[in-house]
């Protein structure tokens, strides 16, 4: 197993006086398109960015947030008491965005780079259908947030839920290659929430030559950087899993590849 530091993303490295729980930057990352951030509200302080060049999703984890930019003022966004509770509220901001987050709780930032991007709006989280996927130790609820059928430049975003002794993301699966329509060039963020949170869950990240094999242990609110790679994840016995997945490539497809040694688990026992 390969030193794991690379690609996992403690809460806290990045703590600042604005909130800053996790900073993944394209160039702390090694890469080209994914910038993820997890901001801790606190209900005093007022946080103040601009998205530049960047197309925003912002994901309330936990608690509630209100947004203001030249585009509006969205208040009372999210409410649940934890990413299991309830459904997700979120935004989204084109670039050139000049905006203000406020109110108590846990938000994500998600950006890509965007030319033009789409129209600034609100993502409730009454619209969001949830996708029951696999069977038996391999089912998990997907809930998308800004995919493939919602208008954005790159950006793809969702939440999954896997209960405790499921495994996730499962067969494993890559999309490291621009080889549409088989397989799209997509990098990824895992952001994970445990509970209880004094559990732990597992991921692995590996290549189909063995070049890149890690195998991680994922705390509360640790993140996973999938640079390439086929990827899977499982959660432990009496511990159950929230992840929030942040995707994007040159295209806007999500095209996978499942690893051929463990595909045929696609298939329920008869």
């Amino acid at each position: 197993m390969g030193a794991v530091s690379g690609l996992v993303v403690h809460p806290g490295q990045a703590t600042d006086a604005d909130g800053t729980l996790v900073l993944v930057a394209p160039e702390s990352a090694g890469w080209a398109y994914v910038g993820f951030e997890v901001i801790t509200l606190d209900g005093v302080r007022t946080l103040r960015r601009d998205t530049g060049t960047r197309e925003l999703c912002i994901v309330v984890v936990e608690g509630h947030c209100d947004i203001r930019s030249q585009h509006g003022e969205w208040r009372g966004l999210g409410g649940r008491a934890d990413p299991w509770s309830a459904l997700p509220d979120a935004a989204y901001l084109p670039p050139g965005a000049r905006f203000e987050l406020s109110g108590a709780g846990e938000v994500a930032l998600c950006f890509a780079p965007a030319s033009t991007g789409a129209a600034p709006r609100v993502l409730p989280g009454s619209e969001v259908v949830e996708e029951a996927r696999g069977y038996g130790a391999l089912a998990r609820t997907v809930r998308p947030i800004l995919m493939a059928d919602a208008p954005a430049d790159s950006l793809l975003v969702c939440e999954v839920l896997t209960p405790a002794g499921h495994w996730s993301s499962y067969p494993p699966h890559r999309h490291e290659r621009d080889a549409l329509p088989h397989e799209s060039l997509l990098e990824e963020t895992y952001y994970h929430r445990v509970d209880p949170a004094q559990g732990f869950a597992l991921q692995r990240v590996y290549s189909g030559d063995g070049e890149l094999d890690e195998t991680m242990v994922v705390h509360d609110r640790d993140t996973v950087l999938v640079p390439r790679g086929y990827h899977t994840v499982s959660a432990p016995p009496g511990y159950r899993l929230y992840y929030l997945n942040v995707m994007a490539g040159p295209f806007r497809v999500w095209a996978i590849r499942n690893d051929p040694n463990h595909e045929w688990l696609l298939r329920p026992p008869a």
